[in-house]
């Protein structure tokens, strides 16, 4: 009895140390919490459906993008592609589509609608929940 549970403890240990740490997504995950008024002059885009805009936050700024009447998402825009944060530029909307990120130090492109990766990249887009109380103001958080 004493054998298998030293067998099980170390087929456990063993078991947990092989995971592949790759999976987790290389943006960090920095904690806020944070509410704006959409009917201010800064986040007058968000009035509309398909409006953004940019908010502080996150790891290298926050996107926020109006999907319907009372839907919206938020997207960090550190590059999944640039772990260490060492770009320049975050992520940034397509001058033909702005519903196309692009990461200004490689080919990756992701969607500003649900996050996806699109090109080049084995991740999408870390996403924050957002909670909007149907007439103007919108809690962002993680």
């Amino acid at each position: 009895m004493k054998l298998q549970f030293i067998l099980f403890l170390a087929l456990s240990v063993f078991t947990l140390g092989a995971c592949n740490k790759s999976n987790s997504h290389p943006v960090p995950n920095i904690p806020f919490d944070f509410t704006i008024d959409i009917t201010l002059p800064s986040y007058s885009s968000l009035m509309g459906v398909g409006g953004f805009t940019y908010v502080s936050g996150g790891s290298r700024g926050i996107i926020v993008y109006r999907r319907s009447i009372d839907e919206f998402i938020a997207f960090d825009r550190h590059s999944p592609q640039d772990p260490e944060g060492t770009c320049a530029l975050p992520l940034y909307p397509d001058n033909d589509n702005f519903l196309i990120l692009i990461d200004s130090c490689s080919t990756a492109t992701f969607s500003l609608y649900d996050g996806s990766a699109i090109s080049n990249s084995e991740f999408g887009l870390r996403q924050y929940q957002t909670v909007f109380n149907g007439s103007n103001i919108l809690r962002i958080y993680n």
